[in-house]
């Protein structure tokens, strides 16, 4: 058995060897040992040969995550094929777009799926497999030969404009991702990591992947209900829950027996700023429990963390790099900002990936010549600018303060939406808070927020906090209360762009300019 550690299917092999007869997954009553996943994943991964699937060619998957999905998805990395991860939420005209944009030579789903996706994949050069049907082989293939450079994913980000973009992420980039997450949140083969992002996101297919290289257990769950998470995370013996800040929100509306949250060894939060109030809700949630705030992009895997042991002295810190990474904050000229600068986080290491597919001038754009030097020795390194503002201080912490597309451009200055929504955060009964900046024509953009969660609360009363606790450029021109979650996009993230064109004639009239 090849023991390298270049692929997911490498990762596999290994833990299978070692630890074979521990669950790899479980999911209600469906249970598999590291050794029957091994064995399904080559089965599929010689129905994939049959079809003549071969390094290189793109193969999409578009299901829950259910076993024969997950194991098919390993399957395709044996083969040395690209996975093409859809959130199974995505509607039929954006999953077309993903299929056309990758050149997809294979689409796998579940049949129902399928039934309903009708005329979007009329006249795609593609083949189609159900789940419940798959091809029989006899076809014993060995798996091709890898580098650590191949392609082996390509994520698609739902993008701050314009339709998705893939971002390729090599094997190097994957093990790599997964050795160092697994490493610091000390992962090992008795945990069972809940699964509840996509697959198609990078911090959900990193729950599976950080399973994968510490023999833990994974135990995905497509729920409807929030409700539904504390009994799966009881009756499957969870110990370790990632998200992003709005399922927080939702996990921490249900209910949680006492004894399944003590049994919660870590929890760890990306895609967004935890709110401090919500992070206390998560303590006593899981009083055993070791908190991870996370900060990660999809064009570069992992980039930083913040030890549990710090968290309660700098709650609104991303942290420090994770293994293997070097992170900088950097001017605009390439030179290094001083603490307390805001500049754009760059990433270098092993988790910047290889690019955009189909898209060489946003690659050459966001992935660039490092500019460092490295002692005497020529060399090329390129690294990914991520376009996040942040700022590091004098102890070499990091903090996050706004995605480039997200900061607000009002009265000249350049507002944080974190700032505005810390102050309502503090608030009893507001769960969501997000915000944004809206064309206004004498200001450039003005600030406005939506809220979810705060009835019975005034908006004279919210802007007199803001008032009392801003800078008067940064207090809100607008308040919006919503009686629903605020939009998501695919990744359970808020969406801002969606709340941004919903206001975005707000102020087109005089008479709805407020001072």
């Amino acid at each position: 058995m090849n023991r390298a550690r270049i692929s997911l299917y490498h990762l596999l092999q290994l833990s299978a060897l070692r630890h074979g007869e521990r669950p790899a997954f479980a999911q209600n009553a469906i249970r598999a040992t590291y050794t029957q996943l091994l064995s399904d994943t080559s089965l599929h991964a010689a129905r994939l040969a049959a079809a003549d699937i071969q390094p290189g060619d793109r193969v999409a998957i578009y299901a829950g995550k259910q076993y024969d999905s997950v194991a098919m998805m390993l399957a395709v990395n044996a083969r040395g094929a690209i996975l093409v991860p859809v959130n199974p939420q995505l509607k039929p005209a954006q999953l077309r777009h993903i299929l056309t944009d990758s050149g997809a030579r294979l689409l796998i789903s579940t049949g129902a799926r399928l039934k309903r996706l009708g005329e979007a994949l009329d006249g795609l050069p593609l083949d189609a497999w159900q789940l419940e049907a798959l091809p029989d082989t006899i076809l014993d293939a060995p798996a091709p030969e890898v580098t650590d450079n191949d392609p082996a994913a390509i994520l698609y980000t739902s993008g701050s404009t314009g339709r998705p973009k893939g971002v390729v992420l090599s094997q190097r980039n994957l093990v790599s991702g997964a050795d160092s997450v697994s490493a610091y949140l000390g992962l090992d083969e008795r945990d069972v990591i809940l699964g509840i992002l996509p697959l198609s996101f990078d911090a959900g297919l990193s729950q599976l992947t950080t399973a994968l290289a510490s023999a833990a257990c994974y135990a995905p769950l497509d729920f409807l209900q929030a409700s539904e998470v504390p009994a799966f995370c009881e009756s499957h013996g969870v110990t370790t829950i990632t998200g992003v800040p709005p399922l927080w929100m939702q996990l921490m509306a249900a209910s949680w027996p006492p004894a399944t949250g003590a049994r919660v060894r870590r929890f760890a939060n990306t895609g967004g700023h935890m709110p401090g109030p919500l992070l206390d809700k998560l303590r006593l949630a899981f009083p055993q429990a070791r908190p991870y705030l996370m900060y990660g992009l999809t064009e570069a895997f992992r980039s930083t963390y913040l030890q549990p042991e710090d968290a309660a002295a700098r709650p609104g810190s991303i942290g420090k790099a994770v293994p293997n990474a070097d992170i900088r904050v950097l001017r605009p000229d390439g030179s290094e900002c001083a603490p307390g600068e805001p500049g754009e986080l760059v990433h270098r290491g092993a988790f910047v990936t290889l690019g955009y597919w189909n898209d060489p001038e946003l690659t050459a754009h966001r992935f660039r010549p490092w500019p460092g030097v490295h002692g005497q020795i020529p060399r090329q390194e390129t690294a990914v600018w991520s376009g996040d503002i942040v700022y590091r201080d004098d102890e070499g912490y990091l903090y996050f303060v706004a995605r480039g597309d997200d900061m607000i451009k009002t009265s000249g200055y350049r507002v944080s939406p974190t700032e505005v929504e810390e102050i309502l955060f503090a608030l009893d009964g507001v769960h969501e808070a997000a915000a944004y900046g809206v064309p206004h024509p004498m200001l450039g953009e003005a600030v406005v927020v939506s809220l979810h969660g705060a009835a019975g609360v005034a908006e004279g009363e919210l802007i007199r906090l803001c008032r009392e606790r801003l800078p008067g450029y940064m207090v809100p021109h607008h308040l919006s209360f919503h009686s629903e979650p605020l939009p998501r996009n695919p990744n359970g993230k808020i969406d801002r762009k969606q709340l941004k064109q919903q206001f975005s004639g707000l102020f087109a009239s005089p008479s709805t300019i407020k001072g």
